[in-house]
């Protein structure tokens, strides 16, 4: 983990992702996004994202969140660059980048069809 994770009331700190195989869908966020990814002792794999804030784990059994109802991002430093290594891992672009936009941002699925959503800061 990058950093010592912030604990406050109302942070977001835990997702569970529907997974279809969890060893292809946490490979793909640690290739992808750089995801420290660990197992426990009873065979669990968990994630802790690229800078240590938010922890979670990939469940079998949920359906894949394959329509909006909301979308959660995960920043990138190039929307492009991010991408391409989604589309190299088994992720599919939904909504490409909007180079004219005034937010940098796309939108694909992950390897079960989980809809996800990217953002460059700064753009």
């Amino acid at each position: 983990m990058a950093n010592e994770p912030t604990y406050g009331n109302g942070k977001i700190c835990y997702i569970e992702i529907p997974a279809t195989d969890v060893a292809v869908s946490a490979a793909f966020f640690q290739k992808v996004f750089g995801w420290q990814i660990r197992s426990d002792n009873a065979g669990n794999t968990s994630f802790d994202d690229g800078v240590g804030q938010v922890s979670g784990t990939w469940v079998i059994g949920p359906k894949p969140m394959i329509t909006a109802g909301f979308v959660i991002s995960i920043m990138v430093d190039d929307a492009n660059a991010a991408v391409g290594l989604i589309k190299a891992n088994g992720g599919v672009i939904i909504k490409p980048v909007d180079e004219n936009a005034s937010e940098i941002t796309a939108h694909f699925t992950d390897p079960a069809g989980n809809l996800w959503g990217i953002y460059q800061h700064g753009g």
